[in-house]
């Protein structure tokens, strides 16, 4: 197997690397002022690309390069310019489109993959054909390797996309997948103001604060960037302390790769506690003044 592999990110590079490297040959492309940075997680060789990038000409040379190079298979980060990308190379080679697949398994002509199906509530397999994906965040962590891969410049062609202007979104600079620990609160917390009683145990085990889709986008309790869930980010933190959530599989879907999950709900029946390592039953409020002084915070 030989695969072309695609990102803006190269951290979400790094991960198709390390989880396809395994299983056969693999090239890695990303911007050029990010191709160090790639290099570094075993690839062939890492591709600088060079231009101003948009989703035509971007495309383009991942269809022009896959084949001229002789690639089995193709495969994106699934991210906004990802997703882009991805369709209109498809097109370009006429060649059928997975998306957001966790899982993937070459075979004889055709190949196995899963991914999350009806908005996260059930895995859906599947052996096709298709000869391009967009692989989901987080699938593993990358592994660096000791030995660095050739950087090969390469110069995209100009695109046909004039932009006019660009209006920068306000962020507070957190970035959720990146997070070791997480703290994510869910409409249990009651309201906005009583998120500050949250912010002591954010404190205390070094996380980051996020939220479920209400709390995010209905409520705007927190911003959009710290949402978890299926339309959100997906994390997958070494910890997960989940507050007042009761656990829709939209939000399940975003935080299931964490590796080990606590729940604070007052519901015993709350789906959370199907997915945690660890629950107490009864008043948030309660829990975490205590378990902030139980953590010397």
């Amino acid at each position: 197997m030989k695969a072309l592999v695609f990102s803006e990110f190269p951290e979400m590079a790094a991960q198709m690397v390390t989880y396809l490297k395994k299983l056969g040959e693999v090239d890695a492309a990303t911007f050029s002022a990010k191709a160090e940075a790639l290099s570094h997680y075993g690839a062939g060789k890492a591709y600088a690309l060079n231009g101003q990038p948009q989703f035509d000409n971007v495309s383009a040379w991942l269809a022009d390069t896959y084949k001229a190079g002789g690639y089995d298979y193709m495969f994106i980060a699934s991210t906004i310019l990802g997703r882009e990308v991805a369709g209109a190379a498809s097109q370009s080679l006429d060649a059928g489109i997975i998306s957001e697949i966790t899982e993937f398994q070459p075979g004889q002509g055709n190949v196995h993959t899963k991914r999350y199906f009806l908005g996260g509530k059930t895995v859906l397999e599947e052996e096709s054909d298709s000869k391009v994906f967009t692989f989901a965040p987080g699938i593993v962590d990358a592994e660096r390797v000791d030995s660095a891969s050739p950087i090969t410049p390469a110069d995209l062609k100009p695109s046909s996309v004039t932009v006019v202007s660009v209006e920068e979104k306000q962020s507070s600079g957190v970035n959720l997948e990146k997070a070791k620990v997480i703290v994510s609160i869910g409409r249990g917390v009651g309201k906005k103001e009583n998120i500050a009683q949250v912010e002591p145990l954010v404190k205390a085990v070094n996380g980051e604060l996020a939220g479920s889709r209400p709390v995010c986008l209905d409520y705007q309790w927190l911003s959009d960037e710290r949402q978890v869930g299926i339309s959100g980010k997906k994390v997958r933190p070494n910890l997960y302390i989940a507050v007042g959530i009761s656990g829709q599989i939209q939000h399940i879907a975003g935080m299931r790769g964490s590796k080990v999950v606590i729940a604070f709900n007052k519901d015993k029946s709350a789906p959370i506690f199907d997915e945690s390592d660890y629950g107490i039953v009864g008043d948030i409020f309660q829990i975490i003044p205590k378990l902030v002084q139980a953590l010397g915070a």
